[in-house]
């Protein structure tokens, strides 16, 4: 048994939690120091369009999200989690330069597409890892520390770009070299991380574990994938905020302020859901998006931009950590790994449907309609939550 912590709200936490965790702050860290500024740098330096925007992140995303169902296959069946991380972590943090040196959009996709194939790799099972640091009761808490260090680390991230682009007036490229340095960071609290190989059998057949999942786990996926058709990228929100005058400065730390709610958020959000039940909090996640969506259609306004991008981070601290902890709840320990792999897979192959409309809706409908369909799936999804998935806590099978 893995010592715990003491102390009543952070109880039931172990080492490897809070190694994992300081993992995330890292790599968020170098991730989020290029995110406010990629959409920028695609559309003014490279001169893309919206359309461009949202295949380049429709595909990043997709690649990150299908991926970790075949990581979480790969180490469900191998027993190890650590390994596979391992990998993902390290071709992350490489790939962040290649897309500084980019001259055209293509360059920016091959990188990203890079990126985010490390990404993948790493997320289910260190997913698992993390689910593994803890007893069940305390899941919800673990994923919510994740979720601070990951949202942590991408409100430090913005503000790093910016003090890189303002205080030391580099060139935006050189904000793309130095994050492979956060990215390494996080490469050495992995190597921390002990982790005992789990004594279980492999499968007696290769099926990717999809026909040994419950039927409550796939009810869920489907309210899942129905809110995932409407939840484009993150980057719409970025350019619509530029596009009504605020400067790159102004925008980034808009975006910074949107971070920092949600890992302010992550881990009450995950404390409350251990004791409340996760459905609840999740619709209520959705109804959060909603709102921030339909104001993002409607407001022209730099201010109140700010407060919408702002209450929006309450939806992605909330939905990042109680989505996953819901997704473990429904599959037993040695198919962890692969339920929340595909879990996020299906909300990365919707997420690039849903980029890819956003980005036609962009250059050839309104930048309002781009909202206005997201926030028409945030209805649906919460509905299908409520009629599909039960409101009381689900017990995992054994």
């Amino acid at each position: 048994m893995q010592r715990r912590t003491k102390g009543r709200y952070f109880a039931g936490l172990s080492r490897n939690t809070f190694l994992l965790a300081f993992a995330s702050l890292f790599a968020d860290i170098s991730t989020e120091m290029l995110y406010p500024v990629l959409p920028i740098f695609l559309t003014q330096t490279l001169k893309a369009s919206g359309s461009i925007v949202g295949l380049v992140e429709g595909i990043a995303q997709a690649t990150q999200n299908i991926v970790q169902g075949f990581s979480g296959w790969l180490s469900d069946k191998l027993q190890r989690r650590k390994p596979v991380a391992l990998v993902g972590y390290i071709l992350a943090a490489v790939a962040k330069p290649l897309m500084g040196l980019a001259t055209a959009w293509p360059g920016v996709l091959g990188g990203r597409f890079l990126d985010r194939l490390g990404a993948g790799t790493r997320t289910a099972p260190r997913d698992a890892l993390i689910a593994a640091s803890v007893e069940e009761k305390d899941r919800g808490k673990a994923f919510g520390l994740e979720g601070i260090g990951d949202n942590t680390g991408a409100f430090l991230g913005p503000l790093i770009a910016v003090s890189l682009l303002i205080t030391l007036g580099l060139d935006i490229r050189w904000v793309f070299y130095l994050a492979i340095i956060p990215g390494l960071l996080a490469v050495l609290m992995v190597v921390l991380v002990k982790e005992r190989p789990a004594p279980v059998a492999a499968k007696a057949k290769i099926d990717l574990s999809l026909g040994q999942f419950p039927r409550g786990y796939w009810r869920y996926l489907l309210a899942t994938a129905l809110f995932g058709l409407g939840n484009s990228s993150n980057s719409f929100l970025i350019l619509q905020t530029k596009q009504l005058g605020a400067s790159l400065e102004t925008t980034i730390l808009i975006y910074a302020g949107f971070n920092l709610v949600a890992a302010l958020i992550s881990y009450p959000a995950g404390f409350f859901s251990d004791k409340f039940g996760r459905r609840n909090i999740l619709i209520a996640a959705l109804l959060v998006f909603f709102v921030a969506y339909i104001g993002f259609a409607f407001t022209r306004t730099i201010a109140l931009i700010a407060v919408l991008f702002a209450g929006y981070g309450l939806y992605q601290g909330i939905f990042r950590s109680v989505g996953k902890a819901l997704a473990s709840d429904f599959v037993p320990n040695r198919l962890r790994a692969s339920g929340i792999g595909w879990y996020n897979a299906t909300l990365g192959l919707l997420g690039l449907v849903a980029s890819v409309v956003a980005g036609l809706l962009w250059d050839h409908v309104g930048h309002s309609a781009v909202f206005l369909y997201g926030a028409a799936f945030a209805v649906i999804g919460s509905v299908a939550l409520l009629a599909l998935v039960p409101a009381e806590q689900i017990a995992r099978p054994a």
